[in-house]
C-alpha cells in the first residue's frame, strides 16, 4: 500500500498548508497563510494499521480487549472492520514425507487440518468429517510418502482415491483409545485383560524384533480364543436382546466387544497400518508414530482460542480460527499484507426480518403505519386509574 507524502493543501483555497503547533489531542495542526484556514489531517493507512496490529494482538493473546482501549466497546467499535479481513494461502506443491490428517469440531463447525508435524499445510471447512470434505482438501496437496490418521473412515477412503501411492500409518494413541472403547481400563474377562496387554505392548515396540514379537504374541492369542470369539447367543422367549440385534435376528455373537477389539487390531495387521514408521527408517525417513503433534499443536489452540474468546459469533470464530491456522503455517507473511482500503470502507449488512404476525393484511402493514392488531388503536375508559 502506498504511503500519501505529508503536504497538505488547503481545502478553501488549495495551497500549501504549514505546521502551525498541536492540537490538545496531540494531532499537528496546519495552517493556510494565503488565506488563514486551520486543519489537522488524518493518516487512514497510519491508523488502520494502529488498530489491525491492536487486533491481532488481541484475537492471539489472552489478554482483554479492554487491555488495548479505553473500553471493550471502544476496541471493538474500532477493530470491526478487522474482521473483514481474510489469510489466503500460497501453495508451493512441496511433496512431503509425512502429513497428519484430523478434524476438529466447535460451534456446530469442523475444521479439517493437514499438519506436517512441524506446521500446519492446509485447512478445510465443513460440518463433519465425510468424503467429500475430505476430497476438498486432500486434493489440493501432493501426495506425500505416509499418512498420519487416527482412523476415520471417509479419510482413509478419500487417502486410498487420491493418494494411492501413499501409505497410512494408524496414530497409536487411537489405536489404543479404541481398544479402552471396547474392553474398558479394567476388563473382567480373561480373554480381554490378555488382549488389552497386547494393546499396551504395541506402544513399547521400537525395533523389528519387537514388532515380529508382537505378531507372534496376537497371532498366538487369536489361536487361543479362537473359540471365546465364536461363542453365540441363541434368541428364545425372556432372552434379553442387545440394542445392536436386529428385530428377526435369531443369534448373535455373544462377546461382541471382544470380537471388535480384535477386529480392529486384525484389520491393522492385514492393512500393513501398524508398522509403516519401522519401515521408512530404513529408508532414511522418518515418521511420526502418532497425530500428536497435531492434537497437542493447532488443536489444541483451537480449542484454547475458543475458550477465551467465548461468545464471538459463529463468523467471527471462524475468521480467528483461520488467523490462528495461517500463523502456524511454514512461511506465513505479515498479516497487514492482506489489508486493504476495501476492508474499512466495507458497511456491515443488516438482515431486517418482520414477524409473521399470522395474517397477510398484518404483516403488510407492520411497521408502516397503525393496526388494531398490534394494540396502536384509540385507548378509551379509565386507563387504570384506581379512582
Amino acid at each position: 500500500m502506498s504511503i500519501p507524502r505529508n503536504h497538505p493543501r488547503c481545502g478553501v483555497c488549495a495551497n500549501k498548508l504549514v505546521k502551525n503547533g498541536k492540537t490538545t489531542a496531540g494531532r499537528t495542526r496546519w495552517r493556510c497563510k494565503h488565506c488563514g484556514a486551520s486543519t489537522s489531517q488524518t493518516r487512514a493507512d497510519v491508523t488502520r494499521r494502529a488498530e489491525f496490529a491492536s487486533f491481532m494482538a488481541w484475537l492471539t493473546s489472552t489478554r482483554d480487549r479492554g487491555d488495548f482501549a479505553t473500553s471493550t466497546r471502544t476496541f471493538a467499535r474500532r477493530t470491526q472492520w478487522c474482521w473483514n479481513v481474510a489469510p489466503t494461502l500460497s501453495r508451493t506443491g512441496e511433496i512431503h514425507d509425512q502429513i497428519m490428517l484430523d478434524g476438529t469440531y466447535f460451534n456446530r463447525w469442523c475444521v479439517l487440518i493437514a499438519h506436517t508435524g512441524t506446521h500446519v499445510i492446509d485447512w478445510q471447512w465443513c460440518d463433519q468429517e465425510k468424503t467429500a470434505s475430505w476430497t476438498a482438501l486432500i486434493e489440493r496437496i501432493p501426495a506425500p510418502v505416509v499418512a498420519v490418521v487416527d482412523g476415520n473412515g471417509p479419510l482413509i477412503t478419500t487417502i486410498r482415491r487420491l493418494w494411492p501411492s501413499t501409505r497410512i500409518q494408524r496414530c497409536y494413541f487411537h489405536i489404543r483409545q479404541g481398544g479402552n472403547k471396547h474392553l474398558t481400563r479394567r476388563p473382567n474377562l480373561p480373554a480381554n485383560k490378555e488382549l488389552l496387554a497386547i494393546y499396551t505392548m504395541l506402544t513399547q515396540v521400537k525395533t523389528h524384533d519387537q514388532a515380529a514379537a508382537w505378531m507372534g504374541e496376537f497371532a498366538a492369542w487369536e489361536a487361543r480364543w479362537q473359540t471365546f470369539l465364536k461363542h453365540r447367543t441363541r434368541a428364545h422367549a425372556g432372552t434379553p436382546r442387545p440394542s445392536h440385534v436386529r428385530p428377526g435376528q435369531t443369534w448373535w455373537y455373544t462377546h461382541l466387544r471382544t470380537r471388535r477389539a480384535w477386529r480392529l487390531l486384525a484389520g491393522l495387521a492385514r492393512d500393513e497400518q501398524l508398522f509403516v514408521w519401522l519401515d521408512l527408517v530404513e529408508e532414511g525417513i522418518t515418521v511420526a508414530r502418532t497425530t500428536n503433534p497435531l492434537e497437542g499443536g493447532p488443536n489444541r489452540a483451537i480449542k484454547e482460542f475458543l475458550r477465551l474468546h467465548r461468545g464471538l459469533p459463529a463468523d467471527h470464530a471462524r475468521r480467528g480460527v483461520d488467523w490462528l491456522l495461517y500463523l502456524q503455517t511454514e512461511a506465513a507473511r505479515d498479516p497487514w499484507d492482506f489489508v486493504t482500503s476495501a476492508a474499512w470502507t466495507r458497511k456491515p449488512t443488516r438482515k431486517v426480518t418482520r414477524p409473521d404476525a399470522g395474517r397477510p393484511e398484518t404483516t403488510s402493514l407492520y411497521g408502516t403505519s397503525f393496526s388494531v392488531e398490534d394494540g396502536n388503536g384509540i385507548q378509551k375508559g379509565w386507563g387504570g386509574r384506581s379512582r
